[in-house]
């Protein structure tokens, strides 16, 4: 088949492009002009637009069977926050006014989020949740939760769209934003996050970025166009995780927690000094607004329709952390 895939220079859409590659795919990527290139996989058809331009987007998808929508703004905070507007929910509808003008385009893989899904405060949700839509902990969210309505009500008109939601992604690749486990580990064994997140009350759904990407291209072959599908993982607090990262490279937990009032006060002191720097904060305040809840899903539907099988945890971070030490990142 012939793909095109948006965000295609994002810590996601790059590997998705260079699997969609390997299984044979002829493979369009759509990136703007100001992106670095230079990661996409060998043989990788580049197209040059953006998602906030319709125009380039209706070029790009010319004689493509399979739209994947990648891109996003995922940063938690932003000085400008009419941003995650324009391109989450504008660069959507933008993404299925040029597939209904592309008669070739017969499916499209809209890249949620959890958060369109909601907080999961003391309990597992599955797809049948829909998010209250009456508070949310970050910009970010709030785009997500508008755009995963307009990508439902596109299905309902006859749109081929199957959306997916990935938990919180982790493995090796680009440490940008969306690779925030990575990101934070970095921290921990640097010195500079030296205690535990909170008191362990948050819990989120972790995946490995190679079983989302196999997760995305299962929905392109399998999923029910108008079904929703997690794709998610194990369930587990940053307290966990920062334990188990202890364990596997032999080395000292944590011994103290970090509140989240005083991480709370770093956020607000990093967004101060980011207004100034122009530099994004690795913690800003709505990260912890997220913190302060529970994001626990199953990702059973997609197990069954899809064959998504998710990697334990042991096993990704046990790839991760080795892959930190070996990139120089990390010392153990």
């Amino acid at each position: 088949m012939r793909v095109v895939v948006t965000g295609a220079t994002g810590y996601l859409g790059g590997r998705l492009c260079a699997a969609l590659a390997d299984a044979g795919h002829a493979v369009r990527a759509l990136a703007r002009r100001s992106s670095d290139v230079s990661g996409l996989a060998p043989g990788v058809e580049l197209a040059y637009g953006d998602v906030t331009d319709a125009d380039s987007l209706a070029a790009a998808f010319d004689g493509c069977d399979a739209v994947f929508h990648a891109a996003a703004s995922v940063e938690p905070w932003l000085p400008d926050s009419s941003v995650f507007l324009k391109v989450n929910v504008r660069g959507l509808e933008n993404v299925l006014k040029a597939a209904k003008r592309t008669p070739t385009v017969k499916k499209i893989v809209y890249t949620s989020s959890f958060f369109a899904i909601g907080p999961t405060d003391g309990y597992v949700a599955d797809e049948t949740q829909m998010h209250p839509g009456k508070a949310f902990c970050t910009e970010y969210e709030k785009s997500k939760v508008l755009a995963d309505r307009i990508a439902l009500q596109a299905a309902t008109e006859g749109v081929p769209i199957t959306i997916v939601y990935p938990g919180v992604i982790y493995g090796p690749g680009k440490l940008t934003t969306g690779n925030l486990v990575s990101r934070i580990l970095i921290e921990r064994f640097n010195g500079r996050l030296p205690g535990y997140i909170g008191d362990g009350y948050d819990r989120e759904s972790f995946c490995h970025v190679d079983d989302v990407v196999s997760g995305h291209i299962a929905a392109m072959e399998k999923g029910r166009v108008g079904e929703r599908y997690l794709l998610t993982g194990e369930n587990m607090s940053f307290k966990q995780i920062f334990n188990m990262a202890a364990n596997i490279t032999n080395t000292k937990a944590p011994l103290f927690h970090v509140p989240l009032w005083l991480i709370e006060v770093y956020g607000w002191i990093s967004v101060f000094v980011s207004r100034i720097t122009g530099k994004l904060p690795l913690i800003s305040y709505p990260t912890v607004h997220v913190l302060r809840h529970q994001w626990s899903y199953s990702c059973d539907k997609a197990k069954t329709e899809l064959g998504y099988s998710p990697r334990n945890l042991t096993e990704g971070l046990s790839e991760v952390l080795l892959w930190l030490k070996d990139e120089k990142q990390i010392k153990f």
